[in-house]
């Protein structure tokens, strides 16, 4: 991640890394969340590229995801809900994810909007290939 050019809100997790393999019909993430004090939470996940529902558990929360790729531009379009349980009960955060390549292959994008306790954040991450 370059974290330089991205946007990281004061005491969120933030997306630091991911790896990425693609096929032609599923997306295969490792995705490592980091907080503040850079303990780092990752986690698997398959998602089908045609819109139909995934399921998982992270870490005893339920998360449904579902993918979609553009054939205009091959951006990937990602919508997720993770249920969290915590002091005051259940509670949603839908996430809602635009990765793009960009600079012919150097950099992905990720644009997202994320909700939850009626609050939305918004940002973009960077991140830079690595060999």
């Amino acid at each position: 991640m370059n974290k330089e050019k991205s946007t990281l809100s004061d005491n969120q997790l933030f997306l630091s890394k991911i790896t990425i393999q693609l096929k032609s019909d599923s997306l295969l993430t490792t995705r490592v969340y980091e907080n503040g004090n850079g303990e780092e939470y990752p986690f698997d996940e398959k998602l089908s590229l045609d819109g139909k529902e995934c399921k998982i558990t992270i870490y005893d929360m339920p998360r449904t995801s579902t993918a979609t790729k553009s054939d205009a531009d091959g951006s990937i379009m990602i919508a997720s809900t993770t249920t969290f349980t915590g002091n005051g009960g259940q509670e949603d955060m839908t996430a809602k994810e635009t990765w793009k390549v960009e600079n012919a292959g150097q950099f992905l994008t990720l644009e997202f909007t994320n909700k939850m306790s009626g609050n939305e954040v918004t940002g973009k991450y960077y991140y830079e290939k690595s060999k």
